[in-house]
């Protein structure tokens, strides 16, 4: 099979640079040791007067890397426009956050039927095409109108919320529609692959039955496939940066104190409000654990344009700043802030060192970072995963402290806790985490995929009725929680 991955955002390999997200660090190793094609963005837009994309292409381990220039006069409304200001908000269930101008769904299709003749240029008799997340619902249905007959799945990397959160965004039933030209639309969990039920059959009266809707399109499967990790090379990466000059500077600058850390984009997603509001009351409800940990928050501007995202840079600095003025004393700073990317290996260095990890978005469709930090700890010395119960990895990693990052006492208490929990809890937590991660892999979570949707790209061909197992969150195969 030739398979051709295509996401906005695309990774190179960089060692020393920051990686440009879960999503591109979550495909690197895919690609590189498939030998799929990967095709996205570039990051650099054209003007229409230039002839059909052409994308330039570079070696990317057995793999390659496909980048295209979009068209300059519909990349903002594709982009800031619906794809960032209608449909991450509502996937995140934040409507009241919606803003988009009338033009900017004609933009998004736009962006996506140009990114289909983009593609054709890779299109063989055995190639199928995996479309990640939403900046590409669409595409599908666009490849279908280019005459492509060849197998098409969807994965969606983010929540896909409630029903009525849906009804908010513009053109909902146009796009849900288009979405039903792929043969496979992939969920990270069950209650996602629910809510996306729930409205092709109350909204658009289509009937689904196990798994599967028949549309003008044919028929689509719907299943759930949580993504993974590369568990044994980050394993390796934290390893390796043991040693770092960075890393040994960062352990040394504790100077026996524990540490806790959060790495996230700056997103009114992940709860970051909330987690420094957490650190604030830990600090003035227990101030006998001042000295005895303070967070390394790791928050990488994003979307700045969007003014959602400008107002809460300028907050977290803010709140940052108010806290550190209140709790901090010439020697010790509760909280350092930076606001910069890392690359992963120096990431999975600070994991290594940090004796608390704290996961605690709003919502968010998996979370990566709360695997790649329970793969990075030392196994004789495991930290202590503080994670959100509406992150996807909490059906995963139930031996983590699980908490509603609403509730900023219990946060709190949840930070404490890791920071007194004996070594044989948390090693027996650790081990208990890991099994999860070594069961479900990136490589696992890709050949999984790439197999059910050969399967209902058959099943469609053939007309007849079929079934392909969904592959279900670990937590749903029977697997008991920690106390």
């Amino acid at each position: 099979m030739n398979l051709v991955v295509v996401s906005n955002r695309v990774a190179r390999i960089k060692p020393n640079e920051p990686m440009t997200g879960g999503l591109a660090a979550a495909l690197l190793p895919v690609v590189e040791k498939s030998g799929a094609i990967w095709v996205g963005s570039s990051g650099r837009v054209r003007d229409g007067a230039q002839k059909e994309p052409f994308p330039r292409i570079e070696a990317l381990g057995n793999g390659a890397l496909a980048m295209v220039d979009l068209p300059a006069d519909c990349y903002g409304g594709y982009y800031e426009g619906f794809a960032n200001s209608a449909l991450w908000p509502a996937l995140h269930s934040r409507p009241d956050l919606i803003r988009v101008a009338a033009e900017d769904y004609s933009s998004y299709r736009s962006v996506n039927a140009f990114m289909a003749r983009a593609l054709l240029r890779f299109r063989k008799p055995d190639s199928a095409f995996w479309i990640q997340d939403y900046h590409f619902l669409a595409l599908g249905a666009e490849l279908r109108e280019l005459g492509v007959r060849e197998p098409i799945g969807f994965f969606l990397h983010t929540p896909w919320p409630e029903r009525g959160v849906v009804l908010g965004v513009p053109n909902h039933r146009d796009l849900i529609g288009a979405m039903l030209a792929y043969d496979l639309i992939g969920f990270q969990t069950e209650e996602d692959c629910d809510n996306f039920i729930a409205y092709l059959e109350t909204e658009m009266r289509l009937p689904v039955q196990n798994g599967v809707v028949v549309s003008r399109y044919g028929a689509s499967r719907l299943a759930v496939f949580p993504i993974g990790i590369d568990v044994e090379g980050f394993t390796q990466h934290a390893a390796r940066a043991a040693a770092h000059p960075d890393v040994t500077r960062l352990r040394q600058s504790l100077h026996g104190a524990k540490l806790a850390i959060g790495v996230d984009r700056i997103d009114y997603s992940k709860g970051l409000v909330n987690r420094i509001d957490a650190f604030d009351h830990l600090f003035t409800r227990r101030p006998e654990l001042k000295r005895c940990i303070s967070l390394l928050q790791i928050a990488t501007p994003s979307r700045g344009t969007i003014e959602a995202y400008g107002r809460l840079q300028n907050q977290l600095a803010r709140m940052v700043t108010d806290v550190n003025g209140r709790h901090g004393e010439v020697d010790w700073t509760p909280i350092r802030y930076l606001s910069k990317g890392f690359s992963q290996t120096m990431l999975a260095g600070f994991y290594r060192v940090a004796q608390v990890g704290v996961v605690t978005p709003l919502h968010d469709g998996m979370n990566l970072v709360a695997k790649e930090y329970v793969a990075a700890q030392n196994p004789s010395d495991p930290g202590v995963l503080v994670l959100s119960k509406f992150a996807g990895a909490a059906n995963e990693l139930d031996a983590a402290l699980l908490v509603n990052p609403h509730d900023i006492d219990a946060v709190a208490r949840a930070i404490a806790t890791a920071v007194a929990m004996p070594l044989p809890e948390r090693s027996l937590r650790w081990n208990a985490m890991m099994k999860k991660l070594r069961g479900g892999t990136i490589q696992k979570w890709s050949t999984d995929f790439v197999a059910a949707l050969e399967e209902a790209h058959s099943a469609r061909n053939q007309r007849v009725d079929y079934h392909i197992p969904a592959v279900r969150p670990l937590y749903s195969m029977g697997a008991g929680r920690m106390p």
